[in-house]
């Protein structure tokens, strides 16, 4: 599977299934046309462990570690397998509207997606 990650408003290489992962709709975009093929909410972070890291943004390891956690319930565990089965036969691009890619859920789906964090 080949995972690559990105801001909604990056071009991502043709061919590549674009996947929102963000539990909110991006401000200012209009949902006809909007520049990605699949929105899976459900694959982001909670409204409270969102809430908690705003408030907490030093805390990525703690993130990190809650975040996993989620990732192993559903519906979250839901969407990480329909991530996966999107995944197949096709590049994806984890997207999302967060200004910082190192400091966002991003990373760490991708991770887990890739094997390098058990789900």
């Amino acid at each position: 599977m080949v995972i690559l990650i990105g801001r909604i408003y990056d071009e991502t290489p043709l061919g590549a299934l674009r996947i929102l992962v963000d539990r909110l709709w991006p401000r200012g975009v209009r949902k006809e046309g909007a520049p990605w093929n699949v929105w899976l909410k459900e694959a982001a972070p909670s409204r409270d462990l969102r809430n908690w890291y705003h408030a907490n943004p030093e805390e990525q390891g703690e993130f990190r570690r809650r975040y996993l956690g989620e990732l192993r319930r559903p519906p979250a565990s839901d969407a990480l397998e329909e991530l996966r089965r999107l995944g197949e036969g096709r590049p994806v691009a984890l997207l999302t509207a967060a200004r910082d890619l190192t400091r966002c859920q991003v990373p760490v789906l991708r991770d887990v997606l890739e094997g390098e964090f058990e789900s």
